[in-house]
C-alpha cells in the first residue's frame, strides 16, 4: 500500500470520526450514523490494503 493510500484511507476515517462526534454533539442521528458509515468504510479500505500487502510479502518470500 502506498503513502498516499494510507494517507487517504486515514484522512477519511478522521473526517468520519468527527462527523460521527459532531452528531452526537448535536443529537443529529443522521450525521452521528453517517460518520459511523464512513469511518468503518474506510476501515475496511485499509485491511484491504494490508491483505494486499500481506500478499505481496507471502510472495516475496516465496520467490527467493
Amino acid at each position: 500500500m502506498g503513502f498516499k493510500d494510507k494517507a487517504e484511507h486515514k484522512a477519511e476515517e478522521a473526517k468520519g470520526i468527527a462527523k460521527e462526534k459532531y452528531g452526537e454533539a448535536t443529537d443529529n442521528e443522521r450525521l452521528e450514523a453517517e460518520g459511523a458509515a464512513e469511518r468503518a468504510a474506510a476501515k475496511v479500505k485499509q485491511a484491504g490494503e494490508h491483505v494486499k500487502d500481506a500478499g505481496r510479502n507471502v510472495r516475496d518470500a516465496v520467490e527467493r
